[in-house]
């Protein structure tokens, strides 16, 4: 499959992603938004679905996503001990834009998470309502990936994780739709680490000296599409980046947090009365299996550039993490 003009989540038109990132000493840490669609989040809500493939996790907001298939926020993305004070702060920026919210139903922020605590002193919870408010208003088409924002601090595979992004383009007779996606990486034991179909997880371990942390770790992974797909294909998509994951060597371990999310741009569900019934065009399932291909391609290679986007930090009591780039 050919990939994006940018190779990146962004590639689906309307999508932004926007990070606020902490580099001070034992502090390793930050926040990554994702905006889906247009701006008008909880009058237009985004067609959404969620996927829990090993739940140690700490997310907000899934519940009602899996539930109703919506989401009426931006997506936030930080540290575990942070994601409470994120979503307050969520909250706000959305009482703040929408005068309704309150008075015609609350709102459901969507927090997800992963533990930075190896490389960032968690216990600070140096997350700021600034931070928020600045990774969702610098939000753009072209974002940093690897150490910055929510992956600040996260390891991947014992090496340096982060955020990551892919996209792919689907062609459908003479129609012509994208799949993007994008992942916090905070998850795997080297010695599992296989890349581009080849195991080098054992022979990158034989030359490091590391100070080796059980496989607790967790990953986020999003999938952005404008295909019009309905919930229960949203849903099936997202099932499908558990093998993207599997791909790249982990084994979903017991103490891993590994999430979904999948949107779409299209055919947003408004807050008007709808008639008693709606027709809407949908994919036809004949063509959902080149749906599965690009989701499990983009998060394959999302982690990928993950790693190899990520520099080489040190941080909370002088841990470090190695750049994959700087090894191969």
């Amino acid at each position: 499959m050919k990939k994006g003009r940018r190779n990146a989540i962004t590639d689906v038109e309307g999508v932004y992603v926007g990070h606020a990132t902490h580099v001070d000493g034992d502090v390793q840490t930050g926040v990554t938004a994702i905006l889906p669609r247009r701006f008008n989040w909880f009058r237009e809500k985004t067609r959404a679905a969620c996927h829990v493939i090993n739940g140690f996790g700490k997310s907000i907001g899934l519940i009602q996503v899996d539930e109703l298939y919506t989401l009426e926020t931006p997506i936030l993305l930080t540290n575990t001990l942070s994601a409470g004070h994120v979503s307050d702060c969520l909250i706000k920026f959305m009482l703040s834009h929408f005068d309704e919210i309150g008075l015609k139903g609350t709102v459901n922020p969507v927090v997800c998470e992963c533990n930075d605590g190896y490389l960032n002193n968690i216990r600070k919870q140096s997350i700021t309502e600034h931070d928020v408010l600045s990774a969702l208003n610098n939000a753009g088409e072209d974002f940093e990936r690897g150490a910055v924002g929510a992956g600040r601090g996260m390891s991947c595979y014992h090496l340096k994780g982060g955020i990551g992004t892919a996209s792919r383009i689907i062609e459908i007779e003479d129609l012509r739709f994208t799949v993007g996606g994008l992942v916090l990486t905070n998850m795997g034991k080297l010695e599992d680490l296989i890349y581009d179909g080849k195991k080098i997880g054992p022979e990158l371990k034989d030359k490091l000296t590391l100070d080796e942390t059980p496989d607790k770790g967790s990953i986020i992974m999003i999938l952005a599409t404008d295909l019009p797909l309905e919930s229960h294909q949203l849903k099936r998509m997202s099932k499908r980046a558990g093998a993207g994951l599997a791909r790249t060597g982990t084994y979903i371990s017991h103490g891993s947090g590994d999430i979904v999310i999948a949107f779409t741009t299209d055919s947003p569900v408004t807050s008007k009365a709808y008639d008693v019934t709606v027709n809407r065009e949908i994919l036809h399932d004949d063509y959902m299996d080149l749906v599965f291909k690009a989701a499990v391609e983009v998060i394959e290679e999302s982690i990928y550039d993950s790693l190899l986007s990520a520099d080489e930090v040190t941080g909370f009591s002088g841990h470090n993490r190695k750049a994959l780039k700087n090894l191969l």
